[in-house]
C-alpha cells in the first residue's frame, strides 16, 4: 500500500491519483520471473559444467578441474577431442593414484597462473631452486618414491613441464656424485663384480672425460 505521505507528494505534483495495483496485475508477473530465474540457474549450472571435467584416479575417486587446467595434459585433451560431439563428464585415470593426481593436479593449477621457466639443458646448477622458481622448486622436495610416482604419472598423461622438472630434480640428484654415492642415493644395489665394473668404467671412459 502506497503511504499517506507518498501520495501527498504525487498528487501535488502530477495532480494524479496514483492507482493502487491490483492483486491480479502482481500475480500475473510471478510466472515470468519464476522462468527467467530458472532460465538464469540453468544457464550458470551449464556454464559451470561445460568448463569443468572430472578427472578419476586409479581408486576411483573424483576430483573437477576447469577444462582448461586439465588440457595441459595431452592425454586428457586427446580424450576430450575424440569424444567432442558428446558430453565428456569423466577422464578415467587408471594408471594414477588419488594422491598423485592431486598433486599433478596442484602443478597444473599453478602453471596455469605462474608458467614455469624452461629448464636449461644441462643443468646449470644441483640447486632446483637456481633452476626453476621457488614454488617449483619446493613442489619436487618431497620422498624419491613420490617424485618418481609424479615421473610416471607426468609421463602417462602426456604433461611436459612436469616430466621436465620431475626429470631435472633426478638429475640434480646425480649431478657431480660418483656411481657410489648414486647408489646410495637411490639405493641401488651393485650387481657387478670389481672386474666387471672397472671394464665398464673403460669403456665409458669418454662419458667421465665429456
Amino acid at each position: 500500500m502506497i503511504s499517506p505521505v507518498a501520495r501527498c507528494c504525487c498528487d501535488k505534483f502530477t495532480k494524479q491519483n496514483i492507482a493502487e495495483p491490483s492483486s491480479s496485475s502482481l500475480l500475473s508477473l510471478f510466472p515470468s520471473i519464476h522462468q527467467s530465474i530458472n532460465q538464469s540457474i540453468k544457464s550458470i549450472i551449464m556454464n559451470v559444467d561445460e568448463d569443468n571435467v572430472n578427472l578419476v584416479s586409479k581408486e576411483g575417486d573424483s576430483f573437477p578441474v576447469a577444462t582448461e587446467v586439465a588440457k595441459m595434459s595431452e592425454l586428457v585433451k586427446s580424450m576430450m577431442e575424440e569424444d567432442a560431439e558428446d558430453d565428456v563428464a569423466e577422464i578415467p585415470l587408471p594408471n594414477v593414484k588419488a594422491t598423485v593426481l592431486q598433486k599433478v593436479i596442484e602443478f597444473c593449477q599453478h602453471h596455469k597462473e605462474e608458467p614455469m621457466t624452461e629448464i636449461e639443458k644441462p643443468l646449470k646448477s644441483q640447486n632446483m631452486a637456481d633452476v626453476v622458481q621457488k614454488w617449483y622448486a619446493d613442489y619436487v622436495d618431497v620422498e624419491q618414491v613420490v617424485l618418481f610416482e609424479l615421473i610416471l604419472a607426468a609421463n602417462y598423461m602426456d604433461i611436459k613441464p612436469l616430466l621436465d622438472l620431475t626429470c631435472a630434480t633426478v638429475a640434480s640428484m646425480i649431478k657431480g656424485k660418483t656411481p657410489e654415492e648414486i647408489r646410495t642415493t637411490f639405493n641401488i644395489s651393485n650387481d657387478f663384480s670389481p672386474e666387471e665394473e672397472a671394464q665398464v668404467r673403460e669403456e665409458n671412459k669418454w662419458c667421465e672425460e665429456a
